[in-house]
């Protein structure tokens, strides 16, 4: 690394925030592909959300064996994906962070994923796209037994979502500096002014909002510069699909017109 890049590094300082609960069976793939990034200049904090399934200890024993001394795990008892997320990113915000990324602790991140992030959030002076908030791509994992056909399914719903999030009347109007982009929860990346500015994470359960959208349209309100980058790209996990089938998937993420009595699928 140059020494401007190691310059530009030290001024931008980036955090991935993942949120955990009950994940200590399958978290590895997860932990894995983080220590793997090529761009491996980053803090991680894992945000246990009321686990009891020994998640710390295993992400704990991870980083431990590997050396990995700016992987963190913080408590935050509140219940959802928002208020564990919201927790992670003011801790990193704290901890001087200027950039700020989310994966799930189900999801793989494609190796080259913290450096997309950086590139896509460094301003443009020092070489980078300068966006303030990045959409990324989510795709199916290859390794929990979904079918070709149904991955391309699920893909192609994930299209007709984002068509229709575009074209929805509450995701438009002359509030918004430009047009609507659906954000994945697992694979946003935000500047930390931005996240400060717009409130960050809804503090919420996952069966009450989707706080992806909710950051989303909090951000489009205050600035036009954010983007869906497609290079920036994390596979996701199946098991709704897997545990509901595809239909009633998507009607969970119609705002939750399918809502069963346990929500969080393990």
């Amino acid at each position: 690394m140059s020494a401007a890049a190691r310059g530009s590094a030290a001024r931008h300082r980036l955090t991935v925030v993942v949120p955990v609960f009950d994940e200590a069976r399958g978290i590895g793939a997860t932990l894995r592909q983080l220590d793997a990034q090529r761009d491996a200049d980053f803090d991680a904090i894992f945000v246990d959300n009321g686990s009891t399934d020994g998640s710390r200890a295993v992400i704990e024993a991870f980083a431990a064996a590997r050396g990995l001394a700016r992987w963190r795990v913080i408590d935050e008892q509140q219940k959802g994906t928002g208020a564990a997320a919201d927790t992670g990113m003011r801790a990193a915000i704290a901890a001087g962070a200027t950039m700020l990324a989310r994966t799930d602790a189900d999801c793989i991140p494609r190796l080259d994923w913290t450096a997309r992030i950086r590139h896509a959030l460094l301003p443009r002076h020092e070489g980078g796209l300068g966006l303030e908030l990045v959409a990324g791509s989510l795709v199916p994992r290859h390794d929990e037994g979904l079918g070709p056909i149904t991955r391309a399914l699920l893909m192609g719903a994930v299209h007709v979502a984002d068509a229709f999030g575009v074209v929805r009347p509450d995701n438009n109007g002359p509030q918004f500096h430009g047009p609507y982009v659906m954000a994945p929860g697992c694979n946003v990346a935000i500047t930390s002014a931005m996240y400060v500015a717009a409130g960050g994470f809804p503090r919420t359960a996952i069966e009450e909002l989707h706080e992806d959208r909710a950051l989303v349209n909090a951000v489009r309100r205050l600035t036009g510069n954010y983007a869906r980058r497609g290079d920036v790209v994390v596979r996701g996990s199946s098991r709704r699909v897997q545990a509901w089938g595809l239909v009633k998937t998507l009607l969970w993420y119609k705002d939750h017109a399918y809502r069963p009595e346990h929500v969080d699928i393990r």
